[in-house]
């Protein structure tokens, strides 16, 4: 019988985030057979619901209860402190679509289900709580968060599910060091990490008690913090008073939120089994609904069984017929497809351009999919006519929607939270959307779900996934553009040609979205995916569209440099060789090496002459000067037409910067590739590659600011591989460099040189990548038996290496694939070869939990620094390997270090605790070279 909430009445309120976590993290990974759909949370959910229900019945049952939960992030502590919890990891992407699930379950147990928007869900339990005890009423929590703990006493406990154990007043103390109505005084003091709440620097739990204890409240600590004794705690105190006093608000739940209902709202009823049931079948949890089902005394629905192959969609077995695909050319054929769009809540898209370089292509197209088979392309610029005329007429075809209008009506769906956009190699077209002032998010990426989980086994563009996944060959584009000097660009391409080529690229992207996003789960892949794929998306179109400075003319004095030496080279190499010839011309310099000089190693290719390849040259240079001087002249040869000539034509003439493109797949390991122009290959050996660096400047006021991680995959060997003594000198700040060149060449600390340290790090990277003696001694341009020197005292000292080594090998070996710490699979599918591969896979293999977990540290920064510089004036521009390199203004360079260089040293936690401390250097400058 319904009763109004008072005395006697007894309300229980469970903290629903605690439910959920616990149960995501207790148990393995859980899909629905139908669908792939993750439901491990919502089935551990279930079940800690169905025996709190048990559990609570009798005489001491509540008589009201509720499951509240938190809604959305933002809440009233952002806007008092906009960094409160900015250290919480994102959500997991399996967990993300279980979420609504669980408040469905929650009601289909018939409890109340409650959150509030702009309020965490432990300000509703504090109002409930307050509301109730008013109301004469007892009240138990079911949590044991203990940010809670402020509202134990007076009729309100908690109860640790759990633990099965009750916490009263006695129970805070114990946890505090003081009583309830204290515990804010005590956080606000303390902080808290999880929430970065930052409290007292210095001061913890224990001696934020003392000092309450002592004085009896927080106010009258900070009014009397002068009488404090000890002198760093009473600067701390009175500096930070803000920052304390803040903290007690960010701490402080609000008993007075806004409620929509009442506690009478919150009264205990049965389940309705039908409701119940349903929703149980529908989630294919057959024992608990078998054992529901026997409780309530029904008969329980029959769950049929998945078919077997769960990951296959029905749709996909649907023909491509280019036929079906329909040409929009006007906004009322469009208003369809967006009413579709939003219905669904998910679209493939894809942009057909008038070239690859997304920084000056122009958009002829746009093509979406919103279920298989059902496509269809906007055209926007095509031209009237397939070949310019003689006065380049640009006039447009008929038949085709205004560029602007399209926009204007697609902006508002690609830029709506609630609609996922999938694209294939996404980055590209967020970034010609970009340009035309549309933001696409959020987003899903199919060549970043092959990646996460096929990376190494084979290539991620879409004519090898749609054939080796959907058994279907896509229309080429080549007999659509031509090639050669009569090639034509898409805007070029007939409309009705067109909409079949741009369609189907829709078409098959959502098949490949469907094929793939189910599993990732089953790959166990998912977090790689969503904290290092998907979400360094953005981050890298913002980057690259922003691009950096290069000056035209510093690059023109270095050509010129080059050229000189050049010519000084060759007269050396000819004086060497005793003649002159063209020193670029492999033929020629096969004959002088191995016919005039008779040097060893000399081998004839099918054209009869001599291989001059770099390798043939660095075995040579150990023994003569010759081929050492040819391979100074080919570096600054390639210095000058790679670099210093070739990044001259990159210049945008718009922006007057250059902007590279990174691929996210373009390395199996995880590490970003830079093309158009390549960055990351710059050479830093040579004195000449590193004055390259100095071309690329800041803007008047600006600096560049440099950020490096320090040995980043030396101190990650050291903690995959155990090795106790490379962490000891990583713990008392040893150059691990010097130290390894001090030792092998006999070199004081104090005399050491950057050569000799150079040399050292190319023994320390050379050695745990599996660099044989032979190896080695070309790097080093030394005698083999003296590198293989080098290499066995190496493994002396560090035995673990050698294991590691070992044991990662036969790893690859039983399972195909090696792990990073994070997660990331490597595939090594040329593990088990025999022959000259072998070597390069094992190698290969050995190399990639080390670089690979390097990479996805360097990722996971990337993706956080956006946040953590949002107010600053500074710009992240470049990622070269372990360095991230950024613009900022001269007088915010201080700041921005300690920003950026938190969140770097930060990156591998909570996810991953190194043994071994991340450590980043910094450097700022006019120009890079400065920097680094």
């Amino acid at each position: 019988m319904s009763q109004s909430f008072g005395k006697g009445c007894h309300l229980h309120l469970i903290d629903g985030s605690a439910f959920i976590f616990r149960a995501y993290h207790a148990l393995p990974p859980l899909t629905r057979k139908s669908d792939g759909l993750p439901i491990g949370a919502v089935s551990g959910f279930c079940n800690m619901l169905q025996k709190y229900v048990e559990g609570n019945t009798g005489p001491d049952a509540p008589t009201h209860v509720a499951v509240i939960f938190d809604k959305g992030s933002h809440t009233f502590r952002n806007d008092l402190y906009d960094l409160y919890k900015a250290n919480r990891e994102a959500m997991p992407e399996d967990l993300r679509p279980q979420m609504p699930l669980t408040r469905e379950a929650t009601r289909a147990f018939n409890i109340a289900c409650k959150e509030i928007e702009g309020y965490e869900a432990d300000d509703i339990i504090a109002t409930l709580a307050v509301q109730a005890r008013e109301a004469g009423g007892q009240v138990t929590i079911v949590s044991s968060d203990k940010d809670l703990m402020q509202l134990v006493g007076d009729g309100v406990e908690m109860f640790d599910a759990m633990k099965n154990r009750r916490i009263d007043r006695d129970g805070v103390f114990e946890k505090f060091g003081v009583g309830p109505e204290r515990v804010v005084d005590v956080q606000a003091l303390a902080g808290d990490s999880v929430d970065n709440v930052p409290g007292a620097p210095g001061i913890g739990v224990k001696t934020a008690a003392l000092l309450i204890n002592e004085y009896g409240d927080l106010e009258t600590l900070l009014d009397r913090a002068e009488e404090i004794k000890q002198p760093k705690r009473r600067q701390t105190l009175i500096e930070k008073r803000d920052q304390i006093e803040l903290s007690k608000k960010l701490v402080q739940l609000d008993e007075a939120t806004p409620l929509d209902f009442t506690l009478d709202d919150l009264e205990v009823k049965d389940p309705e089994p039908e409701a119940l049931m349903a929703f149980l079948a529908e989630m294919e949890f057959r024992t608990l609904t078998k054992r529901i089902a026997d409780q309530l005394g029904v008969e329980a629905p029959t769950i049929k069984d998945a078919p077997a192959k769960p990951e296959a969609e029905p749709q996909e077995d649907i023909a491509f017929d280019a036929s079906n695909y329909e040409c929009v050319r006007d906004a009322a054929a469009l208003q369809p497809w967006l009413d579709q769009i939003r219905e669904r809540g998910w679209v493939a898209v894809d942009t057909e351009t008038t070239g690859l370089n997304e920084m000056i292509a122009g958009l002829v197209g746009i093509s979406i999919c919103v279920e298989p088979g059902k496509a269809c392309y906007i055209p926007l610029t095509h031209r009237a006519s397939a070949t310019d005329d003689l006065f380049g007429s640009d006039d447009l075809a008929e038949g085709q929607m205004p560029l602007d209008d399209a926009l204007a009506l697609l902006k508002p769906v690609f830029e709506d939270p609630s609609i996922l956009k999938i694209g294939q190699n996404m980055k590209y077209d967020a970034k010609i959307f970009a340009r035309y002032g549309v933001t696409v998010a959020p987003i899903d990426d199919t060549m970043l779900m092959s990646y996460a989980m096929h990376g190494g086994e084979h290539g991620h563009g879409m004519d090898t996934l749609s054939e080796r996944y959907l058994d279907h060959t896509p229309i080429p584009i080549k007999p659509l553009l031509g090639s050669g000097k009569s090639a034509i660009t898409f805007d070029k391409v007939p409309i009705d040609d067109a909409t079949a080529y741009a369609a189907e690229d829709a078409d098959i992207t959502l098949r490949l979205w469907q094929h793939f996003k189910p599993q990732l789960h089953q790959a166990q892949v998912t977090t790689v995916y969503e904290t290092l794929e998907r979400p360094l998306v953005p981050v890298l179109t913002e980057m690259e569209m922003h691009g950096i400075k290069v000056d035209r003319e510093t690059l023109s004095r270095m050509s010129n440099a080059f050229a000189q030496k050049m010519a000084g080279l060759e007269a050396e190499i000819h004086e060497l060789a005793g003649e002159t010839f063209n020193v670029g011309s492999p033929a020629q310099l096969g004959e002088i090496l191995f016919d005039k000089m008779s040097l060893p190693g000399g081998k004839r290719g099918k054209t009869g002459k001599y291989s001059t390849g770099a390798d043939i040259l660095e075995d040579l240079a150990t023994e003569h000067e010759l081929p050492r001087r040819v391979l100074d002249w080919r570096q600054l040869s390639k210095l000058k037409s790679t670099y210093t000539d070739a990044l001259q034509t990159h210049i945008n003439p718009n922006t007057g910067r250059v902007h590279t493109s990174y691929s996210i797949t373009g390395a199996n390991t995880g590490r970003l590739a830079s093309t158009d122009p390549n960055l990351q290959n710059i050479p830093v050996r040579t004195e000449e590659g590193r004055r390259i660096r100095e071309a690329f400047v800041a803007e008047p006021g600006n600096v560049l600011l440099s950020l490096d991680y320090s040995q980043i995959e030396l101190r990650i060997l050291a903690h995959i591989a155990g090795i106790d003594a490379l962490k000891q000198a990583f713990a008392d700040g040893l150059d691990i460099h010097a130290m390894t060149a001090s030792e092998m060449f006999d070199v004081p600390l104090e005399e050491m040189t950057p050569d000799i340290r150079r040399q050292a790090k190319a023994i320390n990277f050379g050695v745990i990548y599996g660099i044989s003696g032979f190896g080695l001694a070309r790097n080093l341009r030394i005698p083999r038996s003296e590198a293989q020197g080098f290499i066995d005292r190496y493994f002396e000292r560090f035995p673990g290496i050698r294991t590691y080594m070992d044991d990662t090998v036969a790893f690859a070996k039983e399972h195909g694939y090696v792990q990073t710490l994070f997660g990331r699979k490597i595939h090594t599918t040329e593990i088990n070869a025999k022959g000259p591969h072998a070597g390069f896979a094992k190698r290969a293999a050995i190399n990639a939990p080390i670089q690979g977990t390097a990479a996805d540290v360097i990722r996971r920064a990337m993706v956080r620094m956006p946040a953590a510089i949002a107010d600053l004036p500074a710009r992240m521009l470049l990622q070269v390997h372990d360095e991230l390199l950024f613009e900022v203004s001269e007088d915010a360079v201080e700041a921005t270090i300690e920003a950026a260089r938190d969140v770097m040293e930060g990156a591998s936690d909570p996810a991953v605790k190194l043994d071994v401390r991340l450590v980043v250097d910094a450097g700022q400058g006019a120009n890079w070279a400065e920097a680094h």
